[in-house]
């Protein structure tokens, strides 16, 4: 609304325009207004001008493990750039899980394809902060150990061997 049709509004009817009515014309308008000043003020809006959805709800069912697997296997064969792979691994990792070895590889040979080493070297510390001891870490690391060898990917501990020691 421009500042001209806002002061127009705040002032109310003109009597040169509209009809002026009983109520309009005894009461006395705001010095503001009558200055020209633009003050923020609440107008009186009809209550059919605001929205009055509710709320929505989500009717989805619990995921299984198998089929958030399947759903992240699916977008990490999609992806096609680094963002999206970034993006991907942001909403796996956020999960009260650990990803499964096969949703893994699939990021692991995304992140080759989008040609992103650094992002293939974070996925192992992602793993590494998402499990609860350090045996269930050497598990993945074995499981995708050919993997690894496969695309050339490093872990942190074999690039920086000084901060292994945390």
């Amino acid at each position: 609304m421009s500042a001209s049709m806002l002061r127009a509004a705040l002032r109310g009817p003109s009597s040169s325009f509209f009809r002026a009515n009983s109520i309009t014309a005894a009461r006395p308008q705001p010095l503001a207004a009558r200055a020209g000043l633009v003050v923020p003020t609440v107008l009186a809006l009809p209550s059919n001008s605001f929205s009055t959805t509710t709320r929505m709800r989500s009717e989805h069912e619990e995921e299984t493990f198998e089929e958030f697997s399947a759903r992240y296997e699916k977008e990490f064969d999609g992806v096609q750039d680094s963002f999206e792979l970034q993006r991907n691994l942001n909403n796996a990792f956020a999960y009260d899980l650990v990803p499964s070895p096969a949703v893994l590889s699939a990021a692991l040979r995304a992140a080759r394809r989008v040609d992103d080493f650094p992002t293939a070297v974070r996925i192992f510390e992602g793993i590494k902060a998402k499990v609860e001891n350090k045996g269930q870490y050497e598990q993945y690391l074995a499981e995708l150990k050919p993997l690894r060898e496969e695309l050339g990917i490093s872990l942190k501990e074999e690039l920086f061997p000084e901060t292994a020691k945390e």
